[in-house]
């Protein structure tokens, strides 16, 4: 089995590519939840659904968003009548996002309605939410706090990040779900996804790190040289006070880190990383990405087993 760390874009390209090397069912996802937001009743919880919706082949990946030719029909008539969204949804998506809040204010857990969605869409994959509490990553610009959501879609990204803030009522705790997914994973692989918004939400729930500690654990940097292969991870490690390429990834996780690889592009050498094309442009290219990383663990799992 091979668990993923995984935001909305970076990550889900790879597992693409892994879905030709492997069954479904030999994968499980640990995905980040800080970007989830709550509007006109409905639960958004886009990385999960990202996940959910590639595993269910619904996907629409030309923008990595979304249900493939969904329609917005009520977004539009909600703006034409005076109240617009935060975020636009397709009338599909929207159905899973008013489902999913539903079974919230049930009293089930996110894990819950997480494994039901799954299994109603038919995925064969295991995908579980990073935990169980309400995390929210906060974009601090200008003396406003805005939900990272705003930042993103609202503005485009359009603002100055003079912050990173994440809220929670309570510490975030790895449910043992997320735990055992790692425990017994053959390695565990953290994609091409956003360290500042993407990954780190995921670290910082309690028990995380001292679990990957103990297991092999593959990083594919996101950024080549200092551009980010996409989103705004540049402009967000910078507000962490950190420069915006691979070495400060690595750093950033280089307690756990057993592999970290870099793309063949990036003029920036790290000492140790393994160079391939991370560059996923397409599905033939995500593929053989993830038959090197395959074969890099095979080859651990070999010696390991020796």
């Amino acid at each position: 089995m091979i668990t993923f760390l995984s935001g909305g874009t970076g990550t889900p390209k790879l597992m693409r590519g892994y879905r030709t090397l492997i069954a479904d069912h030999e994968m499980t996802v640990i995905v980040n939840t800080a970007e989830d937001m709550w509007f006109s009743g409905s639960h958004l919880s886009p990385d999960i659904d990202t996940v959910m919706y590639l595993f269910a082949g619904l996907l629409d990946t030309d923008r990595w968003w979304g249900i493939q030719d969904d329609t917005t029909i009520t977004s539009e008539f909600l703006e034409r009548i005076g109240c617009p969204e935060p975020v636009t949804l397709g009338d599909r998506d929207r159905a899973v996002n008013i489902a999913r809040a539903e079974m919230l204010r049930s009293g089930i857990t996110l894990t819950e309605a997480t494994q039901h969605l799954s299994s109603r869409l038919q995925c064969d994959a295991t995908i579980l939410p990073m935990c169980d509490t309400e995390v929210t990553t906060c974009i601090q610009s200008d003396g406003t706090e805005m939900h990272f959501q705003e930042y993103w879609v609202g503005h485009r990204g359009a603002v100055t990040i003079d912050a990173v803030i994440r809220r929670c009522s309570e510490t975030p705790i790895a449910t043992e779900q997320v735990l055992k997914a790692i425990r017994d994973a053959d390695a565990v692989i953290i994609g091409p996804s956003n360290p500042v918004t993407s990954i780190s939400p995921i670290l910082e729930c309690e028990g995380v790190k001292e679990a990957l500690k103990d297991q092999f654990v593959i990083v594919i940097s996101p950024f080549i040289g200092d551009i980010p292969v996409s989103g705004p991870a540049a402009e967000l490690m910078m507000a962490w006070d950190m420069a915006p390429n691979g070495q400060s990834t690595y750093d950033l996780y280089r307690e756990f880190t057993d592999v970290f690889v870099q793309d063949i592009r990036d003029p920036k050498p790290i000492e140790g990383a393994i160079r391939l094309d991370t560059l996923m442009t397409d599905k033939e290219a995500a593929l053989a990405l993830a038959e090197n990383i395959q074969q890099i663990i095979d080859t651990q799992k070999d010696h390991r087993d020796s």
